[in-house]
């Protein structure tokens, strides 16, 4: 899989029109690298395998690319983010149908125990699952997308004082004595990045929606 970009979510109603052109190598790119993870991600905590996870994370892929020209997002439409979620539920699906039938007792097979996921033991709550799943993990994307975009407008030590002391929650002590600052230098640069990260995040759930 390609790494992540500095700035996940990064599609932008531009970039949507850009794919349009199917010889626009760079903005293919660019869209693969900002939604795989989310669809690969989502695909295996539905109950795939990694293989199965990697197949359905192309398949929506080329969904994508047969179907972009025809999608707008409007009211009427939907949402991007809930088309993606469409497709991505549409290929995990196509995933589970493609498995063997399992046996009854006594055909050399074990059965599927009681712990495998809610999407495969109960297909009738499936979408639900799916949607509880993707929000999550479009959830966590958004928050990284945020971090990334506070990391590049924030001063690298100021950053590096945030990172340690509300990210990786290490004690202020420990911050001060790594760092080499005071206390109340990480308290006041804690409390204005906070703030600065939410306004992020708020800003790109509406820009994402």
């Amino acid at each position: 899989m390609q790494p992540i970009p500095d700035d996940p979510l990064q599609t932008r109603a531009s970039l949507l029109a850009r794919l349009k052109n199917w010889e626009d190598a760079d903005s293919w790119q660019d869209f693969a690298n900002t939604y795989e993870r989310l669809i690969y991600t989502t695909a295996v905590r539905a109950g795939l395998s990694d293989s199965e996870a990697k197949d359905a994370l192309q398949e929506v892929l080329i969904c994508v690319a047969k179907t972009i020209d025809d999608f707008k997002s409007d009211p009427a439409r939907g949402t991007f983010k809930g088309w993606l979620l469409n497709l991505t539920r549409w290929r995990i699906a196509d995933q589970l149908r493609k498995r063997p039938a399992a046996p009854p007792y006594g055909g050399g097979r074990t059965r599927v125990p009681d712990d495998t996921p809610t999407v495969d033991r109960i297909p009738d709550q499936t979408v639900d699952v799916l949607t509880g799943i993707w929000e999550s993990e479009w959830r966590q994307s958004l928050m990284e997308a945020a971090v990334a975009r506070l990391r590049r407008r924030t001063k690298p030590k100021q950053f590096q004082m945030f990172e340690l002391y509300a990210l990786r929650n290490w004690t202020g002590t420990k911050v001060a004595k790594e760092l080499g600052v005071r206390l109340g230098q990480i308290y006041l640069v804690n409390h204005r990045l906070r703030k600065q990260l939410q306004e992020e995040l708020a800003a790109l759930e509406k820009q994402m929606r």
